[in-house]
């Protein structure tokens, strides 16, 4: 018979040999990690010095940068006509301001103030809505104020874009054809007020009359006459009103308004009588018409 458990005792000391040597290579590399790296220092270099600060140069030749004028700022291009950025920055300057140009120094107010006013004598208060005679008196005042508009294009605008003219010269010259047109429609009344309100003698001539004194003028002479026509247009439905009332008291009935009954007797005579062109007429025609 054979013996098998002879060949135990060198197995278990290859098996004891393996672990021993496996442990030691484990103790070397934990050595190896641990270690501390040891590198040769390096030297660093020396601190640079300042470099002195140099006087300003100015193209002129003075020393402190400066010839005594201040500063200055200047839109225009180098052959005179503005850059495409300055014509940008213009346009939404222009469009910012174009609420309180389009109220203040247009027709816009008037025909606004007129076609509400016709509104509320018709009794319907929400009818036609505010953005239709916002936008019919936008057009209307484009119609009416085209001819100044295309003076100022002529004479300010296509000057300054073909770099002929200054942006102060072309806010200067552009005024003008407005300045004239509000002239005409303004009160003399009106501008000795707004003299007297900014203890100034009245102006000797119209051409003298400057911008910051014609605008509210030109607005108070605006409102002035849109109440004048909105009287006008306020007094045939008005009688409309009293008759209504009157035939309702007669017959005893107190308790029904009389907007009831008035209200299409109204719109009936405003269909009639062609009543949108008869105020659109009227207005056109405050102002001379057109061209």
């Amino acid at each position: 018979m054979s013996r098998p458990a002879a060949a135990s005792p060198p197995r278990l000391l290859r098996g004891i040999l393996l672990i021993g040597a496996i442990l030691l290579l484990t103790a070397a590399l934990v050595v190896l990690v641990q270690a501390p790296a040891h590198a040769d220092p390096i030297e660093p270099d020396a601190p640079t010095a300042p470099t002195a600060p140099a006087a300003p140069e100015d193209p002129d030749g003075s020393e402190d940068g400066t010839d005594g004028t201040g500063v200055t700022i200047d839109i225009d291009g180098v052959d005179g006509s503005p850059s495409a950025s300055i014509l940008t920055l213009l346009g939404i300057t222009v469009l910012s301001v174009a609420p309180a140009l389009l109220l203040m120094m247009s027709s816009f107010t008037k025909i606004f103030v007129v076609l509400a006013m016709t509104r509320n004598a018709l009794s319907l208060p929400t009818i036609p809505p505010n953005q239709v005679l916002a936008g019919l008196s936008l057009f209307l005042s484009l119609f009416l104020m085209w001819p100044v508009l295309t003076d100022i294009n002529a004479v300010a605008v296509q000057p300054y874009m073909d770099g002929s003219l200054t942006f102060a010269q072309a806010v200067d010259i552009g005024q003008g054809p407005l300045h004239e047109w509000m002239l005409a429609y303004t009160r003399e009344e009106d501008l000795a007020l707004m003299a007297r309100a900014a203890g100034q003698d009245n102006p000797a001539d119209p051409a003298s009359v400057p911008m910051y004194m014609l605008i509210p003028a030109f607005m108070i002479s605006e409102l002035r006459a849109a109440f004048i026509i909105g009287f006008v247009i306020f007094v045939p439905f008005l009688v409309i009103d009293i008759v209504v009332a009157a035939a309702l008291m007669s017959m005893g009935m107190m308790m029904l308004p009389p907007v009831m009954i008035s209200l299409p007797f109204k719109i009936l005579l405003f269909v009639l009588v062609d009543g949108w062109g008869l105020i659109i007429t009227s207005l056109l025609e405050s102002y001379g018409g057109v061209g």
